[in-house]
């Protein structure tokens, strides 16, 4: 699986890396130069004084007494299917570093605006690392599954199950039918009649035929399709039979992989960039791919809505007023989140407008330089958000939102107190090395 997945990279690598070059040319010397330019621009992160250390964690301490501890992983979060797993290890392990090219943010389209404020949403592959649009990660996963189908058959066709059926239940109550048959054949291995299970069977037609990969899941594990003649009837149907050279033993195997699986996912690519300070900070040009409707449909309702609110303001509770900002904020499936620095740069990412807020900490803490201290995130307004569990749209950070960065502040107190040196700059020097100008 290993060496699949490596292949599928080099190949995008191949695809993604230019023109070709002489040998006579002198690649050699301007390899040289660029790898002495690359270390040139590395800067050795320096780590906190003792003081500083101390005075971290004895804010740390107080801080810790007056929240809530996280609660801990449950037996839910350990379950992880066999083959997701297997895939996730390979596709992390490997050595092999994508190339520049095969996960370069597509250009922009044109959409009505020049300036658009991020160029769409975009997902990353979780197999390839490859980056796509949303019309293209479906079928981009559904050509990899396939692929592997050579390799794995089994894998395949349990990733086939859940992740090219949509309903979940459906999902659900075809998994259990599925083990239901392999639990009769492991714990009744002698007798016959649980080895054949009949296609045309109203159980097997309604819960099992309807799900795509299903049949390959049968054929990969061991049955084999048979027209069987039916006793004392003249007439024959169709069975699935489980062959004679089948690993019985394994079938338990099979079918704990198949409960414990998840639909595979393109991972939302995050997009991360940084800008300088500009007093454009909190103007957004958002992409339809934001929006659950068109631009012009949204245009269209907000007037409407704007027109009807006039008329209606005198008869609108505060009840009302709250449920139809609810029902606004479902219509985001995305948001674009920026982050004002204290120096004044700016970082941005892309972010499910579900996701919660304890996203958007870690994805600035990723960032940080000194990302041992605790901070604070304030939006317009300058309230805190004290639940980090709370989801973007549940606080109103939808469709974009720009949110101030300070240091905690009894972090700084105790630094200060102690004579420690004050932390650098927010951001990491290689983030900063690649900051650009907000247009």
């Amino acid at each position: 699986m290993k060496k699949f997945f490596q292949e599928i990279k080099a190949d995008i690598k191949f695809k993604s890396a230019g023109p070709g070059q002489k040998l006579t040319d002198p690649a050699g010397e301007k390899g040289s130069k660029e790898r002495q330019s690359q270390q040139a621009t590395k800067q050795t992160r320096q780590g906190p004084t003792n003081e500083a250390q101390m005075a971290a964690a004895a804010a740390l301490a107080r801080l810790e007494q007056k929240q809530p501890r996280s609660r801990g992983p449950t037996s839910q979060d350990s379950i992880r299917n066999q083959v997701k797993k297997e895939l996730q290890a390979e596709a992390t392990v490997s050595g092999i570093s994508e190339s520049s090219g095969a996960n370069v943010i597509p250009e922009a389209k044109e959409e009505g605006s020049a300036n658009l404020s991020v160029t769409g949403v975009y997902f990353t592959c979780p197999f390839t690392g490859a980056i796509l649009r949303k019309d293209q990660r479906d079928a981009h996963i559904k050509e990899v599954i396939n692929k592997y189908a050579d390799k794995d058959p089994v894998a395949a066709s349990i990733m086939k199950i859940h992740t090219f059926n949509r309903d979940r239940e459906k999902v659900k109550l075809g998994v259990d039918t599925i083990a239901k048959y392999l639990d009769n054949i492991h714990l009744h291995p002698e007798e016959e009649k649980y080895r054949k299970i009949k296609l045309q069977n109203k159980v097997f037609q309604e819960r099992i035929n309807c799900l795509e990969g299903a049949n390959e899941f049968f054929r990969a594990i061991g049955f084999e399709k048979t027209t069987l003649p039916i006793p004392e009837q003249e007439a024959s149907e169709e069975f699935y039979v489980l062959g004679e050279d089948a690993q019985v033993e394994k079938l338990e195997q099979h079918k704990v992989a198949l409960q414990n699986s998840e639909p595979v996912r393109a991972q939302l690519a995050r997009q991360r960039r940084i800008f300088k300070p500009s007093p454009l900070a909190a103007q957004f040009d958002l992409p339809g791919d934001f929006f659950n409707l068109t631009t012009e449909e949204l245009k269209r309702e907000q007037k409407l809505r704007t027109d009807a609110v006039e008329r209606l303001s005198v008869l609108r509770t505060k009840a009302m007023r709250e449920k139809e900002e609810q029902r606004e904020m479902r219509k985001y499936t995305y948001t674009l989140l920026r982050v004002r620095f204290p120096d004044g740069h700016i970082l941005q990412g892309t972010f499910y407008a579900r996701e919660r807020l304890s996203a958007l900490y870690s994805y600035v803490r990723e960032a940080l330089q000194s990302d041992w201290l605790p901070f604070e995130l304030l939006p317009v307004g300058g309230h805190k958000l004290l639940d980090d569990s709370l989801a973007f749209n549940e606080c109103g950070l939808v469709p974009s939102a720009l949110l101030t960065f300070t240091w905690d502040a009894a972090v700084m107190d105790d630094i200060k107190a102690s004579g420690a040196e004050q932390p650098p700059g927010a951001l990491k020097p290689e983030l900063l090395a690649t900051v650009e100008n907000l247009s």
